[in-house]
């Protein structure tokens, strides 16, 4: 199975090439939660293809499937973002919950974590923290806001409420990964490695 490898990509005309289409379908079917975010997908990637941004589609996803409470998990170098985000959605009429990758204080000492600067204190990224969080608080949907690779899969894995990425964290790309994709300087580092 190497979809990127297929010249044609016959599935956007119906082709099912893994003989699965009948059981997916059905997974659909049995779930009534699922259906519906299928639908509200589908009908803003249809009515919006390139004309909302991101962050203007999250908020027409939220608003279609009523969502009212939503949850922000934010790494501390992306406080001045978060905040933003956060006001925009409490303007767009949401209830909003932010939480800090530092959340509860934890010293990576604790868990003999590897430190940025061995001799300073430094407290752990917490997602699970931040998801039990946002799971008291019972949100609608979570919005990753910047955390690190590793940290968001955990907090994606503990978290109760579907979960969307608004900006993945990349130090040095300035949070759009996608460049390694396009500069070739990148990509022969990368390679070469």
């Amino acid at each position: 199975m190497k979809c990127v490898n297929c010249k044609n990509k016959d599935c956007y005309k119906g082709k099912d090439c893994f003989n699965l289409k009948e059981k997916i379908k059905e997974i659909y079917e049995k779930d009534e939660k699922l259906k519906e975010m299928m639908k509200v997908a589908t009908s803003i990637e249809g009515e919006f293809y390139c004309k909302k941004n991101r962050l203007e589609e999250i908020i027409e996803f939220c608003r279609r499937m009523n969502y009212k409470k939503i949850g922000i998990a934010f790494c501390i170098g992306l406080s001045h973002e978060a905040k933003i985000l956060s006001q925009i959605l409490e303007n767009a009429g949401f209830e909003v919950y932010s939480i800090c990758c530092k959340v509860c204080g934890i010293s990576k000492d604790e868990f003999n974590l590897k430190k940025i600067i061995e001799e300073r204190e430094e407290a752990m990224c917490n997602p699970v923290g931040q998801a039990y969080i946002l799971n008291e608080k019972k949100t609608d949907l979570n919005i990753i806001c910047g955390l690190c690779i590793g940290h968001d899969i955990i907090f994606t894995r503990y978290s109760k409420a579907p979960v969307t990425t608004f900006i993945v964290k990349d130090r040095v790309l300035g949070h759009n990964p996608a460049i390694a994709l396009y500069c070739e300087y990148i990509k022969k580092r990368i390679n070469q490695e």
